[in-house]
């Protein structure tokens, strides 16, 4: 692990903007109380209720890592968010600012959103509907950006809640013998059984500044997004960047669908929250 021999990175980055086109989709199996299945219907997934919203066990395991700064990116519809964190529950163990991302353009274009709040210091990215386990987090605060969390797939698979259907549109990370993410690359239906011990991204990073550039360059997906993976690959190629890889076998619980509301309540259940 390449250690920081300077402060300790100390700002965060949530991405919260996303539609939440998966978790609106309605599932009648799906073991849901009404009042999550209503912000389900919403899309905001980090609103989902689990027994206090979802996005507050995620800024208590920033703030037990030792980040004190965090960013919300949210769209300029999601007034719930901003009051809840304003008004009804401001958070006392970091200090959390908003960047608005106009239109859902895609991962790339919501860290650029934030630009301002990084004010050309390092800073972490993580989902708002992931749980990160806290080496993770602690490991991306003392590691030399830029820099990501290599989450073993089977790990994710046999101790987290992914399945390996959904493990699989994480792809796999191409990792050098000097420990640096060399690109990514898909998971093939051949790779279901995970013979070799692939490692994944859950979208858990650190960057410098020079991130912001290369969010700038990358072109529209296939997709019709501006994404981050992408941005990461162009800082790579172009800019020269090199992103020590850590690897993790730790669970990572994942909100993406309404299939998940009950085994992440379930897991979470005895999980102190403090913001």
């Amino acid at each position: 692990m390449n250690i920081l021999s300077s402060p300790d990175v100390s700002s965060a980055v949530i991405l919260a903007r996303g539609l939440g086109t998966r978790m609106r989709k309605p599932d009648s199996e799906a073991a849901v109380e009404s009042a999550q299945a209503a912000v389900a219907d919403s899309g905001v997934k980090g609103m989902i209720p689990i027994g206090r919203p979802f996005l507050d066990y995620v800024i208590s395991a920033l703030a037990d890592a030792g980040y004190s700064r965090a960013c919300l990116v949210i769209g300029p519809e999601h007034e719930a968010i901003r009051e809840h964190y304003t008004v009804a529950s401001p958070p006392r163990r970091v200090t959390l600012q908003f960047a608005v991302q106009e239109k859902p353009l895609g991962t790339a274009d919501a860290v650029l959103a934030a630009e301002e709040f990084a004010a050309g210091e390092p800073f972490i990215v993580l989902n708002s509907d992931n749980y990160y386990p806290l080496a993770a987090l602690r490991a991306l605060r003392v590691t030399r950006p830029p820099a990501l969390i290599a989450f073993s797939v089977r790990a994710l698979i046999e101790i987290g809640n992914v399945s390996p259907d959904r493990a699989r549109r994480f792809g796999s990370l191409n990792i050098g013998e000097d420990g640096m993410l060399r690109r990514i690359v898909a998971i093939g239906a051949a790779d279901a059984a995970f013979d070799e011990e692939p490692y994944a991204s859950m979208n858990c990073w650190s960057f410098t500044p020079a991130i912001f550039e290369a969010c700038r360059r990358v072109p529209v997906s296939a997709r019709g997004e501006f994404e981050l993976p992408q941005a990461v690959a162009l800082g790579i190629r172009e800019l020269g960047m090199r992103f020590t890889a850590v690897r993790m076998r730790e669970a990572v619980l994942d909100l993406s669908t309404r299939a998940d509301i009950a085994e992440v309540q379930q897991r979470l259940r005895d999980t102190f929250v403090e913001i």
